[in-house]
């Protein structure tokens, strides 16, 4: 399984392991940082991790973090659902997007700032 975990975020980008997806998450905190990347307009790939019990335990012996969210940047374990807030709205998010070459929509990043301001 840790194979195919460090597989799917070398080969991506962007990696979310969530419960659901994209467009049909499964819990809150899944729906959270799913919603600031689709309205950040950043292309990520999601992984369900309610679908395969493997993948569910595999990504948190992998990072050796305990909870689901899992965001993954260019092959880095990013955080979880509070720590991408964080840096959402610290702009810190956006620095990484930036430094890692991202591509992402920088006036729907700032609309999330100024609405949560």
């Amino acid at each position: 399984m840790t194979d195919q975990i460090r597989e799917m975020i070398e080969k991506n980008d962007v990696v979310l392991y969530m419960k659901g997806t994209k467009t049909m998450p499964q819990c809150g905190f899944s729906s959270r940082v799913a919603g600031v990347l689709n309205f950040m307009g950043v292309d990520f790939v999601d992984v369900n991790v309610l679908a395969d019990e493997g993948v569910r335990q595999g990504i948190k012996e992998f990072s050796d973090w305990p909870t689901i969210p899992q965001l993954y940047v260019k092959g880095e374990f990013v955080g979880g659902c509070d720590i991408v807030t964080e840096m959402t709205l610290s702009g810190e998010l956006d620095q990484l997007f930036d430094a890692k070459g991202v591509a992402y929509d920088k006036d729907a990043a700032d609309k999330i700032r100024e609405a949560n301001a």
